[in-house]
């Protein structure tokens, strides 16, 4: 979880936080309760950003969304051991 929380410390995100207190550190989208894995998620099931906006009453910022997606390109690069 550590690496989670320098992803976004590290970059300086505007949108997208790493907050233990918020979604138990999670990357979420700043502001609401949305993990960023929850937009990509909704995405991935073929969602447009309308809908998604629609699905959880107009909380997600739209500009949000290119943070989100270079957060979790930088996830998916990373070098993961499996113990």
């Amino acid at each position: 979880m550590a690496e989670l929380i320098l992803v976004a410390q590290d970059k300086n995100y505007r949108w997208i936080v790493a907050d233990p207190d918020l979604l138990g550190g999670k990357l979420a989208v700043r502001g609401t309760r949305l993990s960023v894995a929850l937009i990509l998620e909704c995405l991935s099931s073929g969602m447009t950003i309308e809908e998604i906006d629609e699905a959880f009453d107009r909380t997600f910022p739209r500009e949000a969304l290119p943070e989100a997606l270079g957060a979790a390109a930088e996830l998916a690069d990373s070098v993961h051991v499996a113990a």
